[in-house]
């Protein structure tokens, strides 16, 4: 049996502005190809699809062309949404593209319902988790409200699925972050309480587990008692961090004892990422530090330059240009300090998570730490801002189930004009949070609310 793992598509997606469609659609076409050539029983495709919940027209009309094609040339193909994707509106007319082999595996009733393909050794099943955020689904799935408990509830429904077919060789793609696993600059955050990764544990048992989320191709399977677990990793590089990754595809080759054989497809790589630093007048006369680059590699590369000029220079974007044309990111670095906005905000996302600078504001705003409260209040309203897109999704089709218990009647944030109009919903408000803020000996959020002196229903900063 040979499969094809790939994942993390972002169709739609930029490089720092760098328009990389047509680039994605050629990988495409030679991802056909190699399925083709090398005549695999199935394409399977873990999540992130799209770059964004609504993608752009051409972005569809790239996904279009390339199914169509699978689907000519009689290739099997399963699908799942990741976080970056609508599972709605991936997954419409789902049963219909089934009928030409593609096979959309966006929603929880479907986690047990496997593709089958069948080689010389008998039936294989595939299954597809798409990526479940525990707010949305663990009600369905009756899991706890974290990653670990939604992703094993799914993986007891596949087991006791394939158990009942008699199926012993069981491959499964699921949209996920595994414990140990390396992560680059450009996935997007999916904690939840803090907490955002699974065991691989959870999939012991399986015979091949095909991963998307991460960007860097790499294995995960210590700790899963012999299962093959893996990250196939995106084809195309998304940001400065993965300038060093080999981005590929994996083909996965399982014997009729479950053996898999893992071999690495390199994909076609647009232009190399090269980062160079040093001051501007050496880097024109070809004197900075950099990778062991050539002048003709910087000019064919898309280029991220750090100067350490300790005065700005004038005009150094159109500078380099001439040099290296294809530079997308200027960065100041005087003296190894970081000082340009873009730097410092990178730094601080590398090291705290969107509650913990949330704190750092309620501190500088209110002269003294954020306690128990206001971190309920901030994690609460964060993790909602992360959700919205994914329970939007679910509200659409109906499955979509809001946290129950004293503190956390989460609403979705798209049906809510401000965060005033959330608050509202969850029985609270913005001048209720203010007292609560303003006086940490005070009770919870059930408190009446205080007079605040100033300002109109907009809510203070802190609270929002």
């Amino acid at each position: 049996m040979r499969l094809l793992h790939t994942s993390d598509w972002h169709l739609g997606r930029t490089l720092y502005g760098e328009d990389l469609l047509s680039y994605q659609a050629a990988f495409l076409d030679w991802l056909l190809a190699e399925a083709v050539d090398r005549r695999v029983h199935a394409v399977v495709v873990a999540g992130d699809v799209y770059d964004r919940a609504v993608p752009t027209i051409d972005a569809v009309a790239v996904l279009d062309r390339a199914l169509r094609g699978f689907a000519a040339a009689r290739v099997p193909v399963l699908l799942t949404s990741g976080n970056h994707d609508s599972a709605v509106r991936l997954g419409f007319g789902s049963r219909l593209s089934e009928l030409a082999g593609v096979h959309l595996r966006t929603a929880v009733p479907d986690i047990a319902r496997p593709v089958l393909v069948r080689d010389e050794h008998g039936e294989l099943a595939l299954y597809g988790i798409p990526y479940l955020l525990p707010d949305a689904v663990m009600a369905d799935l009756g899991a706890e409200r974290s990653h670990a408990s939604v992703l094993a509830a799914a993986i007891r429904l596949i087991r006791a699925d394939a158990q009942e077919r008699g199926i012993a060789r069981t491959i499964v793609a699921a949209h996920a972050f595994i414990t140990g696993a390396i992560a680059s600059e450009s996935e997007r955050d999916i904690r939840v309480g803090g907490i955002g990764d699974a065991p691989a544990s959870l999939f012991a048992g399986l015979t091949y587990v095909a991963l998307g989320h991460l960007h860097g191709q790499q294995d995960v399977s210590a700790g899963s008692g012999g299962t093959t677990i893996r990250y196939c990793g995106s084809p195309l590089a998304f940001s400065f961090s993965e300038r060093h990754h080999r981005k590929s595809v994996t083909l996965a080759e399982i014997d009729g004892a479950g053996r898999v054989e893992i071999t690495k497809l390199a994909t076609p790589v647009p232009r190399p990422l090269r980062e160079v630093r040093g001051n501007l007048e050496d880097l024109l006369a070809g004197r900075g530090s950099s990778s062991p680059a050539g002048a003709q590699d910087l000019a064919d590369a898309w280029v991220k330059v750090v100067l350490t000029d300790t005065v700005r220079p004038a005009s150094p974007m159109e500078r380099l240009r001439t040099l290296w044309p294809h530079t997308l990111i200027l960065d100041f670095e005087p003296s190894g300090e970081l000082v340009s906005g873009a730097a410092d905000l990178r730094r601080l996302r590398q090291a705290v998570d969107p509650v913990e600078i949330c704190e750092l504001f309620v501190e500088y705003a209110g002269g003294g730490p954020a306690d128990a409260r206001h971190r309920r209040v901030l994690r609460d309203v964060v993790e909602a801002v992360r959700g919205s897109e994914v329970a939007a999704d679910h509200t659409a089709s109906g499955v979509f189930r809001t946290r129950a218990g004293a503190g956390s009647d989460l609403r979705d944030l798209v049906d809510a004009e401000s965060v005033d109009e959330w608050l509202a919903s969850a029985g609270r408000s913005g001048e209720s949070l203010d007292a609560e803020l303003a006086s940490p000996e005070s009770g919870g959020g059930a408190s009446e609310p205080k007079e605040r002196s100033g300002g109109s229903g907009g809510g203070s900063p802190a609270a929002a």
